[in-house]
């Protein structure tokens, strides 16, 4: 089959990495979506293992379409009864961009409508179908005048790993905490430091990438009610999985926070991860936090300052972040936050900057590279 992961614009290069060390070659890479090839146990590998991605597609067509009856004869000519049983629910989502085709819920509808004439006719059936059944989701996107059909083999989005029960304000997605460490140079055996915790989430992230705890082991997914994946091929993988998993050691893992209730939070979370006693958490301020490693990755996602009242309060912020850890010219940190100011009020012109989307939201990832007294 031909595979498709997804992933926020901006980490097409951190997801195209993490399948190569899986094992996946050949990709194909554009705007966020990596393609892949694989069979059914590739996908519930991809989605038991990516961290960066959001979710794994099966391709089911792709073709031009510059009318709707081509639109219609195109997904039509499907083997639709290949991929769904007679009382699947399939919700077809779609997008339509810079195409002749350009009112996306009459692309939605004709969609809709080819896949139901060509059910009906397989199962000799008249009138509506049940759609009772589990769900099938189903996306259809126009690109310049060529459609990509997809299924989403996902189910909810990755990112929603299952150990998060609890949120705090604006909380940083799983996925994206993850991708912000596979971004750095961090290995298990570094320091690891994020003093604006919140919710725990990147050091909750750090610590299953340290201990290799694949991060879909505690959630479901859509493609366990396919009826042509076999059931047992996500038992044995969640099985090898689970023996994958490093005994807990002395990782170098610390997380802050000046709020003392979200550092109970953050604890509750770690907990539910089964990475609690891999983590340090302590509740301190920024301007107050002491690291006492030689060498680390620092990685925060401090307020943004959305509100104009909250704004002076976050600047200064940024200043204490700016007083306390430039001198640490050992240490690389890496800041993610949507004020793109950041850097004047932090004192400090960033080494690199990256664009990154937290959700919708346009956020810059600021890199101060520091000078290890080790060689990566």
């Amino acid at each position: 089959m031909k595979l498709l992961a997804t992933m926020a614009s901006g980490l097409e290069a951190v997801t195209k990495k993490e399948l190569q060390q899986l094992g996946y070659a050949n990709l194909k890479v554009e705007t966020g979506k990596v393609y892949f090839t694989g069979t059914a146990a590739d996908i519930v590998q991809t989605n038991l293992w990516l961290r960066s991605a959001d979710r794994i597609k099966i391709v089911l067509a792709t073709f031009k379409a510059t009318t709707f009856t081509a639109l219609f004869d195109q997904v039509y000519n499907l083997a639709w009864d290949e991929w769904l049983p007679l009382d699947a629910a399939f919700p077809v989502k779609g997008r339509t961009v810079k195409s002749q085709l350009h009112s996306t819920p009459d692309v939605q509808a004709i969609t809709k409508k080819a896949i139901v004439n060509k059910m009906a006719a397989i199962y000799h059936r008249r009138g509506r179908l049940p759609e009772t059944g589990f769900e099938f989701p189903l996306e259809i996107r126009l690109l310049k005048n060529q459609a990509e059909l997809t299924l989403d083999t996902t189910g909810s989005s990755l990112f929603k790993r299952g150990y998060r029960q609890e949120h705090g304000v604006a909380p940083l997605k799983e996925n994206l905490a993850a991708a912000l460490i596979l971004l750095t140079p961090w290995r298990p055996q570094d320091a690891f430091c994020d003093p604006t915790t919140g919710s725990g989430t990147i050091a909750i992230e750090a610590a299953m990438i340290g201990r290799n705890i694949a991060p879909g082991l505690q959630r479901h997914f859509a493609f366990e009610n396919f009826p042509w994946i076999s059931p047992k091929i996500l038992p044995a993988a969640q099985e090898q999985a689970r023996a994958q998993i490093k005994p807990p050691e002395q990782l170098n893992i610390w997380a802050s926070d000046i709020d003392g209730s979200m550092i109970d939070l953050a604890r509750a979370n770690a907990y539910q991860a089964g990475v609690l006693h891999d983590i340090q958490f302590k509740q301190i301020a920024v301007k107050d936090l002491v690291l006492s490693a030689q060498d680390g990755i620092l990685i925060a996602n401090p307020p943004y300052g959305h509100r104009l009242q909250e704004q002076a309060q976050v600047h200064h912020l940024y200043q204490q972040m700016g007083a306390n850890f430039q001198k640490l010219t050992t240490w690389s940190k890496y800041y993610l936050t949507s004020d793109l100011n950041f850097e004047k009020f932090y004192g400090y012109q960033a080494t690199k900057r990256r664009k990154l989307y937290n959700g919708s939201l346009r956020t810059d990832l600021f890199q101060y590279w520091g000078q290890p007294t080790y060689k990566k």
